[in-house]
């Protein structure tokens, strides 16, 4: 009894100790692990869709667009080089384009300009890795996000060959896009969209491909066409566009393919992209007629060409834009746009005395300054824009201007490396008996149209 009497208190005792530490136990609760991102059906459907849009825009759009532009006996040959550079360049992004563009090329300078070869021939990527999105949390399949930024890989060089069209050997369009896409298009690519890149770093704005799409293939363009030199009878004869029904199909499937182009870019299917593919109808109608209203005024006459060339500035203005702008920004942006690439085209080409083909140069490089530039202005959220934190006006149009004269350096010494290189090794131009007869026989041995 007394072994019991000493057993029953002491038991009481514990049980009393056990409940005055139970609070110290849930103050200190284990840390849950960091959970998984979410990868939402829906926004992996819209960046699939967005891919073919691109696609769409390139393949048949891009290369109708310039086919109707260039003369019949050339009309063949820009088809194929549209369509070459896509596959090309789709391969090269896949053995180690989108590793330099999107992986760490380690700490400096380097890491700064170009990536590294972690990825390389897509190395780690699986059906269940991911790739970040805008939204903390929020994941799309790595293979998807690949795929759309191939297809923007694609579209630049394919921009470049309007500007020498009728006189560039088919062989050195092939060498030079390889060269470029490699030493020019992916540090331009990398320094502005991926997260260690040096323009941003700098806080400079490109929601979908001003600097890295538009002015980077206006600038190698421009390169190209004075390297290259003038077609034959430039400023005597007339080199007529030979179709412009099919220019026009093309620009539309331009249009309809940039909704993938800029909405795409927001990575999701939330109101950012519906913001971004309302400003990718506003900014084009806008530039059309004040395109449209200038040729009008100038030349007495509006012409379907010139509308239709209003509209791709203003799709190339808004491009950096389209996430960032409100709607009546965006229209602001392209009756800028349209007003100042039809003076580039026409004034400002004709002073110069250049052959830029199809004004590749005045209205992507043209129309992508002004859209780079003018995001600054029309991001600001005092004036219905979304740009994020303490947003300053002429703080950012001082980086935008940081991030445009960089491409402009970049990419114009490059070219010109690079053509020089070419030129080298295949030559740029083909004879002049080639040049009369048409690239469509002289480099492939077809013609468009048999008669």
């Amino acid at each position: 009894m007394k072994f019991r009497h000493l057993i029953l208190p002491a038991l009481g005792a514990l049980a009393l100790g056990l409940m005055a530490v139970e609070p110290s136990f849930a103050q200190a609760p284990a840390v849950p692990a960091a959970a998984a991102p979410t990868v939402d059906k829906g926004d992996t459907a819209w960046m699939l869709v967005s891919a073919l849009l691109v696609i769409l825009m390139t393949i048949p759009g891009l290369a109708l667009f310039y086919g109707g532009l260039v003369r019949t006996k050339n009309m063949l040959s820009v088809l194929m080089q549209v369509f070459a550079v896509f596959s090309l360049v789709s391969i090269l992004w896949v053995f180690y384009g989108y590793s330099l563009a999107f992986t760490s090329g380690g700490e400096g300078t380097l890491g700064a300009i170009i990536g590294g070869f972690s990825k390389a021939f897509l190395a780690g990527v699986t059906t269940d890795s991911t790739a970040d999105t805008f939204t903390k949390g929020v994941a799309i399949p790595e293979f998807t996000f690949i795929a759309f930024q191939l297809t923007f890989a694609c579209i630049t060089p394919a921009l470049i060959v309007g500007a020498f069209a009728e006189r560039i050997k088919f062989s050195a369009v092939l060498l030079f896009t390889g060269l470029w896409f490699t030493f020019v298009y992916l540090p331009i690519a990398h320094m502005v969209w991926f997260s260690e890149g040096y323009l941003f770093g700098l806080g400079a704005l490109d929601f979908a491909g001003g600097t890295v799409v538009h002015i980077n293939s206006g600038v190698a363009g421009l390169v190209g066409a004075i390297l290259i030199g003038k077609r034959i009878g430039y400023g005597r004869d007339l080199l007529a566009p030979h179709s412009l029904t099919l220019t026009f199909v093309g620009a539309c499937l331009l249009w309809v393919g940039w909704f993938g182009f800029n909405a795409g870019s927001n990575l999701e299917a939330t109101g950012g992209a519906a913001l971004a593919l309302l400003n990718t109808i506003l900014a084009p109608a806008a530039a059309g007629l004040a395109w449209m209203t200038v040729e009008a005024l100038h030349k007495g006459k509006a012409s379907l060409l010139g509308i239709a060339s209003g509209a791709v500035a203003g799709l190339v203005a808004i491009t950096p834009a389209a996430g960032l702008s409100g709607p009546m920004g965006s229209i602001v942006l392209g009756l800028v746009a349209g007003v100042g690439c039809y003076f580039a085209v026409t004034s400002v080409k004709n002073a110069l005395g250049y052959d830029d083909a199809l004004d590749v140069f005045g209205i992507h490089g043209i129309g992508g300054i002004i859209g780079a530039i003018g995001t600054g202005i029309v991001a600001a959220p005092a004036l219905g824009g979304y740009g994020v934190g303490e947003y300053s006006i002429g703080g950012q149009v001082w980086t935008q201007i940081i991030a445009v004269v960089v491409t402009l350096v970049w990419t114009g010494i490059g070219s010109v490396v690079l053509f020089k290189i070419v030129e080298l090794v295949t030559g740029l131009r083909v004879s002049h008996d080639q040049e009369r007869e048409g690239l469509d026989l002289a480099d492939h041995g077809e013609r468009a149209y048999n008669y």
